[in-house]
């Protein structure tokens, strides 16, 4: 800690904590105990005034580090945001009086914790620094988008609107992915009745005439390096020249394939060529254009064509796809409408278990098609038998529970999409792990790559389920595990062409805020605006790797001398490695293993006779902590014995802080942190999970000191749990009640 620093406290009185609390006292604590330098009270420290006031002192009394003790750091942030000052927050407000009823009874302990909160606060920033940018910024107002389809045009578009360069690398020939292939497409206007022109003639047409957007066809990215801000590719051609370009961010909007129908022989796919994929059947109108559609084998006009809904889809097979594309019943409805426009005596028949029409046209568009004369059976197909002229479709009627038969035409299979996603290195591990302790060879399908990245966790974005690209479906959508590289449309999730538009502009929104960010030195979400960035004591590192293999974003390489390197522009700050790393070399300038480990000693510990526990939370500040400070505002209180300490992330967490808590005199321990698995909610999308696996072996630690397990607690907490988060608290009171005071409190 430098001898420079000069801090002050700043103590607030509005919001009624000068009516709760005894505020001459508290500031007197934070002089003498939390050893500033200057304390200053305000009846709103939030006020124009009232920040004025700060401000004066950082100008005129050179003030470095300040405390601000008044609400929780989640409000006044702008206010309360001062530049190159250390700035820590002693929550009083909302963890305090708001968590504690209004009482006669209550006032001595609700002054406790107050207190404790102010000694917290000083120390936080006491060991704080203000972050500064690392130099390594640099701009690049230019974006590779990879993928020439309707989302990629569109986040092109877009970007191009917004006054930057978008640069387009398409595999094929031609801009338009799957729609340019499509004769028709599903409305997205009112009254949703009829198929519409797919746009796409437009779309390229825009781009052609854009000087702000580059087009590169039959081309594809051969190497990705860099970060955020200073992005290089390799765009190399079929003739095999290769042009490098340095970008800002990245879109990638590679779309997807379509599921192999080869592998639904029962279905009577490559028997005939009458059963034809949705993909196939757009081919066939497109060549009709709006004229009677022939079938395949013979050059018959059609008079009855059969839809055959989840072909391949949402079964556990082996070779089928697990999960619903979405936009398939849309489909077979409108092309359905195809022969129904052009002949309204065709039978259609689309045969469905589910019928699901997402989106805006949704209900409309199918009572369309039933006013058009679609029949829609409730059906499960079971096979398809060719026949020399009409073919046979076998299915179980689920509304009449009996076996059905249907003579048609033309079927048509709606098969799913499969993204384009490239190689998914982490399932890759997993599956030649599994097969090593089965004692199977691992035979390995080549996947072709997509970015190519350079990055030591593997050539392409991790993969979340299904080979569908990660991106936190909830809180951050197009968001991946490589900061600056956005995916959107398909590849994504399944969906058709008006949601990829939108994933398009959404992925391009957020790109343009990447290398603006990028440019400042700023972290990208969550912690949107950070400066802060990992550092590392190089003659204390062991070079353990644990902090490049825990890192969730690949920010973390090693040089030369096998030491980490820390990219500070892939980093999103989460302190994941600060967490993993056993020998403590790792921490940021305003959040270290010291400004919590501060946090923690400075907790005033009764003895085991006050019979005043203390309950150390440690809350993960994207979810649990909002929730705790929600919960007091809406009357949910809980205990006046807990003390709440704001985390990055649980993966942040190292477990010195737990061994330092419980040597202190701790009672209970609680982590509060996000969901994890599948569908998981964490903001660092691996935190929750690694906090997890390391908290697994904490009953060894426990075990060593004497403790019981029950009292550390690692809690899964949503933002919306402002009742459950309180009583975990509650119930960790009471478990302390039945084991006992800890016994290090002596």
């Amino acid at each position: 800690m430098a001898d420079d620093k000069k801090i002050a406290a700043y103590m607030c009185k509005g919001c009624g904590l000068g009516e709760r609390l005894d505020v001459d006292e508290l500031k007197v604590i934070a002089e003498r105990e939390g050893r500033v330098d200057m304390v200053r009270e305000h009846d709103f420290l939030c006020s124009e005034a009232g920040v004025q006031l700060i401000q004066n002192d950082i100008d005129s009394e050179d003030v470095t580090n300040v405390a601000i003790c008044a609400c929780s750091r989640r409000s006044k942030t702008e206010a309360f945001n001062f530049e190159n000052v250390a700035v820590a927050r002693g929550n009083l407000r909302e963890g305090v009086i708001w968590a504690r009823p209004d009482t006669d009874e209550a006032r001595e302990l609700t002054q406790e914790m107050a207190a404790d909160y102010v000694r917290m606060a000083c120390f936080e920033s006491k060991f704080s620094n203000a972050p500064k940018s690392s130099g390594e910024q640099s701009r690049i107002d230019n974006v590779l988008v990879v993928g020439g389809g309707m989302t990629g045009m569109t986040a092109a578009i877009e970007i191009a609107r917004a006054g930057y360069k978008a640069t387009i690398v398409e595999k094929t020939g031609t801009l338009g992915g799957h729609l340019a292939e499509v004769w028709k497409d599903i409305p997205d206007r009112s009254p949703y009745a009829d198929p519409v022109d797919t746009g796409v003639a437009a779309m390229i047409a825009a781009i052609e005439s854009d000087a702000r957007v580059t087009v590169h066809l039959n081309s594809t990215v051969t190497r990705t390096s860099g970060a955020p801000g200073r992005f290089a590719a390799d765009i190399s051609t079929e003739s095999g020249s290769t042009t490098t370009e340095n970008f800002g961010a990245i879109v990638q909007a590679s779309g997807y394939k379509d599921y192999d129908a080869h592998q639904l022989p029962e279905l009577g796919y490559g028997k005939t060529p009458d059963v034809v994929t949705q993909a196939e059947l757009e081919k066939l109108a497109r060549e009709a254009d709006g004229g009677p559609i022939h079938r395949p084998s013979d050059g018959k006009e059609i008079t009855s064509v059969a839809f055959v809904q989840c072909a391949g889809q949402r079964s556990d097979k082996k070779g089928h796809l697990p999960y619903c594309s979405g936009v398939c019943c849309m489909a077979s409805i409108k092309q359905a409408m195809y022969f129904k426009d052009n002949n309204s005596d065709i039978d259609t028949t689309v045969i469905y278990t589910d019928l699901r029409t997402p989106g805006a046209p949704g209900e409309d568009f199918y009572r369309s098609g039933q006013k058009k004369g679609v029949v829609f059976t409730k059906g499960t197909v079971h096979e398809v038998v060719v026949g020399s002229g009409a073919h046979s479709v076998k299915f179980k009627d689920l509304i009449l529970d009996e076996d059905a038969e249907m003579a048609v035409d033309l079927v048509v299979l709606a098969t799913g999409q499969v993204p384009n996603s490239g190689p998914d290195m982490e399932q890759i591990s997993e599956d030649k792990e599994a097969a090593k302790e089965a004692g199977e060879e691992y035979v390995e399908v080549p996947v072709e790559s997509i970015l190519n990245l350079d990055y030591r966790q593997g050539p392409d974005i991790p993969q979340l389920a299904n080979g569908f690209t990660d991106s936190h479906f909830i809180c951050f959508p197009y968001e991946t595990r490589r900061t600056g590289i956005y995916t959107a449309g398909p590849v994504r999730r399944p969906m058709d062409s008006a949601q990829a538009k939108e994933d398009g502009t959404g992925a391009a929104m957020k790109a343009i805020h990447a290398l603006e960010d990028a440019a400042q030195g700023r972290a990208a979400h969550p912690r949107s605006g950070d400066l802060s960035f990992p550092q590392f004591r190089k003659e204390g590192c062991t070079q353990c790797k644990r902090c490049t293999v825990e890192c969730p974003f690949g920010a973390i390489n090693e040089d030369e001398d096998r030491y980490p390197q820390f990219n500070e522009a892939r980093c999103r700050r989460c302190g994941t490695c600060m967490g993993a790393c056993p020998v403590r070399v790792i921490s940021f300038e305003n959040y270290s293993v010291e400004t919590v480990g501060q946090q923690i000693k400075n907790v005033e510990m009764p003895d085991e006779f006050d019979e005043k526990p203390r309950i150390l939370v440690l809350a993960c500040e994207n979810d649990a902590y909002p929730a705790l400070d929600m919960a007091a505002r809406n009357g949910n209180h809980y205990s006046e014995f807990s003390r709440v300490i704001p985390v990055r992330c649980l993966g942040s967490i190292n477990t010195i802080w737990i061994t330092d808590a419980l040597n202190s005199g701790y009672d209970g321990i609680i982590l509060m942190g996000c969901r994890k698995d599948d569908d998981y909610q964490c903001h660092f999308v691996r935190g929750s999970y690694l906090a997890n696996a390391r908290m697994s072996k904490i009953d060894d630690t426990l075990s060593q000191l004497n403790l019981e397990p029950e009292r550390v607690a690692t809690c899964e907490v949503a933002i919306t749990d402002v009742e459950r988060a309180p009583k975990l608290i509650n119930d960790m009171v009471e478990t302390v009640a039945k084991v006992g005071m800890n016994p290090f409190k002596f």
